[in-house]
Formats: C-alpha cells, structure tokens, sequence
C-alpha cells in the first residue's frame, strides 16, 4: 500500500452538520478523500464513519490531527485517525490447537496482515509447535493453573504494556480472561471459537455436533468482555454438513472456518473498519 493514504474512524451521537464539519476541516488541511463510508444508527441514535484520504499540497497528518481535535470536541467523537502504513502491535495468544496462529503467520509474513508481531504466549511449552519457525518472535510459555491464573494474568499484562501491545489475539487460547482483564482490553482484543455456543459447551464440541445431527457449523469472531463469548461481533461464517461428514470431517471444516473468520477480522480492525456500536459493531467493509 502507498504511504500516503490514511483514514479517518468516528463515531458520535448522531446530529446535522457531522459531515459537512469532517470533509470542510479535511479541505482545509488539503486532505482528499479518496473513500467514505457511513452509517446512521436509528436504533441508537449514534453515527459511524469511515474514510480514507490523502494529502494534496497541505498538511501532514499530525498538524490535521490537531486541527480535527477541535472538531471531534465539538461532536463528542470517540476517533483515530492514522496512516494505512502504520502496522500495529499485536500479541497472539495460543494454546494446544495452532491453526489460527499458523494462519496468522503465513498472512503476516506475505504481507496480508498490516502488523508487527509483539510476541507469542502459549500456555503450552515451545515445544507443541515443532513445525514452527518463530524467527526470533518472542515466546513465552505462561502455564495457568487455578491456582496461579491471577498471578499469570498480570504477568500477560506487563507483557502487553512493556511491548506496547495495540491488539491481542485469542487465537484458539483455551483460557478465559478474567473480568478485570477483559475491561483492560476492551476494544482491543478478539477471540475465535465456533459458533454452536451456547450450546455444545466443553470438549470436543464437533463430536456432539456430529451426535445432533446438526446441518450447519461454523465460526465467530467477537471483542472479548467479562461476559463470556458474548461480545460484540466482527465476522461470522458458516458451512453446509451433512450425515456423510464424520466427526473428524467436521473437525476439520471447522478449522477451515475458524481461520477464515478470524483472519478477515484481524485484517478489518487492522485497517479502522471496525467501530464498536454498543454490544454491536458496525463493519465498512472495503
């Protein structure tokens, strides 16, 4: 991508004159808007927008960015403004299964994925993942016990705030964050898992999908909060099974999902298309 092209993420209370305050300090600072997305939640009664720009004879972004701060004041606008170039840090959290993270890797080392890597914690040692080359991607193993979780807990902190973690990836982490951790990220951490819950809780939840019968599986990926598995949704998808697929078949195809699912809403937050509307997100897809 070119590393002239930014975008501009907002939403506020929705009233006259949002659009026409955003594309006049844009012109103002020689900004040209190359693409815009809106939409106004009758619902709630909040506005979202998404636009991308660039700058034409005019100012560079941190002299808008003072400019729009007054702007976004005067809306009550919750906003990021930023260069397309601009990766962000994230910190992916795994545990025994490792195709999301493989998946993760593969699309950040081939340049799909705006971001850096802020490291690797696993709750399982190093050696689970022989078939994979971190070069030299940080990795530690935090084993969490009921007895050492809280203990754990802040020590995955101090990782995120050492390493200046702008997103974490729950990438299959069969760990449930506590509720104090899950407000300290909120809007900035995303899990994956399939999307039979509630139903099928626990273990091996494709061989009691295969006992049902079911027609249908799937996969969610949503932010993370202190109510388990119920955050806002990014992206969801299914797939099509019948009485032919085996248990080990639906293992499989939900993989596929779960990979899927989870790398489109990486790469949209990645890119600003993300705003949290409530427990609802509103999602400007490109």
């Amino acid at each position: 991508m070119p590393d002239d092209r930014y975008f501009l993420s907002l939403s506020c209370r929705n009233r006259p004159g949002i659009v026409a305050a955003v594309a006049r300090c844009l012109f103002e600072a020689g900004g040209n808007i190359q693409e815009a997305h809106q939409h106004d939640d009758i619902e709630t009664g909040m506005f979202f927008a998404r636009i991308g720009f660039n700058f034409v004879n005019g100012d560079d972004l941190e002299t808008l960015r003072t400019r729009f701060a007054d702007v976004a004041a005067s809306f009550d606008m919750n906003w990021t403004m930023r260069s397309v170039s601009q990766p962000l840090r994230v910190l992916v959290l795994v545990s025994r299964f490792d195709h999301c993270l493989s998946d993760i890797l593969y699309r950040w080392r081939i340049g799909e994925l705006n971001m850096s890597i802020a490291g690797i914690v696993a709750n399982y040692p190093r050696e689970t993942y022989p078939h994979h080359d971190f070069n030299g991607t940080p990795f530690d193993y935090l084993p969490v016990t009921r007895e050492n979780k809280a203990e754990q807990e802040e020590k995955l902190w101090s990782i995120i705030e050492e390493r200046q973690v702008d997103l974490v990836i729950l990438a299959r982490y069969m760990q449930v964050l506590s509720p104090e951790l899950a407000r300290r990220l909120e809007g900035r951490c995303i899990n994956i898992h399939h999307s039979f819950l509630p139903g099928f809780k626990g273990a091996k939840p494709y061989h009691q999908a295969h006992e049902r019968g079911v027609k249908l599986i799937g996969a969610t990926a949503h932010y993370v909060t202190s109510d388990l598995d119920e955050g806002p949704i990014i992206e969801q998808d299914v797939e099509r099974v019948t009485h032919h697929d085996t248990p080990e078949t639906l293992v499989r195809k939900g993989r596929d999902i779960e990979r899927r699912v989870l790398a489109r809403a990486l790469a949209w937050h990645l890119d600003g298309r993300v705003l949290l509307n409530g427990r609802k997100t509103v999602v400007f897809k490109d």
